[in-house]
């Protein structure tokens, strides 16, 4: 528990503040006051946890400019998408706000000689674990859709965004949540098990690597928990033939190093028809060649740096690896010669299946080019992965292009455009990017309890 949780400036290498651990007496007094207030909130009507959503999409709103410079302070996201991220937190806010009495509406089923009804009622305690890339963007699409059915949450934040975490908490607060609703919890990585033990916890939600997956859904299946999980991915952007090559190379850019590539749904792998592959490839490697690398803070940034050091390590290892089994970097493939945790953006061909650029999740920014045969060898190659987040897919023939989408072992595809999460839509994987779904209609039903009620 004296684990010391640090934030640090990637962009300089300054350790900004450092916090230390929560002691188990708060643990203890957070899981008490969570289990107290979840009785209170169930029983509070959806008008009135509605307001406290609307309240927190007004404080994100006014607070906006001094939260993004939180988030890109702390993990280095270049300071114009930190302050889209608190825009789709407003968003996703009033969203649930206005949409959850229809989507946990009661449902009728006719049987014979009676009536049913399915009611969608809370289950308690959520415990959230989340990651740094979208440190409060992950957060708000657990918390926004899981409190509006009447749910409570305990935020387990990455230890690399302290702040963040504690401003998160300052946002319920401030909408007039209610003590025990939201709380975030200064806790290492191994309290975790200990909190998904605790039977006054119902049910886990995480986003993360595979790796802890595994850990949190082995401890919540010990405890017959139930477990929502957001994991890797490796997602596919093909391009068929028939494709617009000047705006399918400008977007792969784009899609490649969205959070200077530190996504689960950016695009990793790009599975090119033999036919356009040179022209696609050409255009890519100039795109990712222009991009501007720098200051996070900069609004004309790009690309800024690695959320911490050893990730900058991981994608050296993985680029040389490759490179030494016979993929060639057609740009980049370097770290920056700079101060912070800076990496090239990097096109890699010539990628073949053993590669890490190939078999692994690459996070940063660093592309994959991967020659298919045809339509068929692109979809092959795509499902060829143990990933299965997002993809998209590239053609100006869109029924050609649905066909192909449907064909992908995904969670998502979007057609001639970059994979992004949705607040109205459904989001997760299925392999090894995990299970169940966050989101949309079939998300905030995660944490009920769908209960069949029949009568004469």
């Amino acid at each position: 528990m004296g684990m010391a949780i640090s934030s640090i400036n990637p962009a300089t290498g300054e350790v900004v503040r450092r916090f230390k651990a929560a002691p188990r007496a708060e643990i203890e007094r957070a899981l008490a006051d969570a289990d107290r207030a979840f009785r209170s909130w169930r029983e509070r009507s959806i008008d009135e946890r509605s307001r406290v959503l609307l309240r927190a999409a007004e404080v994100l709103r006014e607070r906006k400019a001094a939260y993004a410079r939180l988030v890109t302070l702390e993990m280095g996201k270049p300071i114009a998408q930190s302050e889209a991220e608190i825009e789709k937190c407003a968003e996703g806010c009033e969203y649930y706000a206005v949409e959850a009495a229809r989507m946990l509406a009661d449902e009728a089923v006719k049987i014979e000689g009676g009536k049913s009804l399915i009611v969608f009622q809370p289950l308690g305690v959520v415990l959230a674990v989340m990651p740094w890339n979208f440190p409060f963007w992950q957060v708000f699409r657990f918390a926004a859709p899981a409190l509006m059915a009447g749910n409570v949450g305990i935020l387990k934040h990455a230890s690399n965004v302290p702040q963040c975490a504690l401003a998160i908490d300052d946002v319920f607060r401030r909408s007039g949540s209610p003590r025990g609703v939201f709380r975030n919890l200064s806790i290492g990585a191994g309290a975790v098990s200990q909190l998904v033990a605790d039977d006054r916890v119902a049910a886990v939600t995480l986003t993360g690597s595979e790796l802890a997956g595994v850990e949190v859904a082995g401890a919540a299946g010990r405890h017959l928990k139930k477990v929502v999980l957001e994991l890797g991915g490796a997602d596919p952007f093909i391009v068929l033939n028939d494709a617009d090559l000047g705006r399918a190379a400008a977007v792969a850019a784009q899609a490649r190093t969205m959070n200077s590539g530190q996504s689960c749904i950016a695009a990793k792998r790009f599975i090119v028809e033999r036919a356009v592959a040179a022209e696609f490839t050409a255009r890519f490697v100039a795109a990712m060649a222009a991009l501007r690398v720098g200051d996070p803070m900069d609004p004309a940034t790009q690309v800024g740096p690695l959320a911490r050091p050893d990730l900058v390590d991981e994608i050296d290892r993985q680029v040389r690896r490759s490179v030494r089994m016979g993929a060639r970097v057609l740009t980049g493939g370097r770290r920056i010669g700079r101060v912070g945790n800076f990496y090239a953006p990097t096109v890699l061909d010539r990628v073949k299946s053993g590669m890490p650029a190939h078999d692994e999740e690459v996070f940063g920014p660093v592309g994959a080019v991967i020659v298919a045969r045809n339509e068929a060898d692109a979809v092959r190659i795509a499902n060829a992965s143990r990933f299965g987040l997002g993809g998209s897919v590239w053609g100006r023939d869109l029924d050609r292009c649905a066909h192909v989408a449907r064909q992908l072992e995904v969670g998502t595809v979007y057609v001639n455009d970059f994979v992004r999460s949705d607040r109205r839509l459904p989001f997760g994987g299925v392999k090894k990017s995990g299970h169940g779904r966050e989101l949309g209609v079939y998300g905030i039903k995660e944490f009920t309890n769908i209960k069949t009620m029949v009568a004469p």
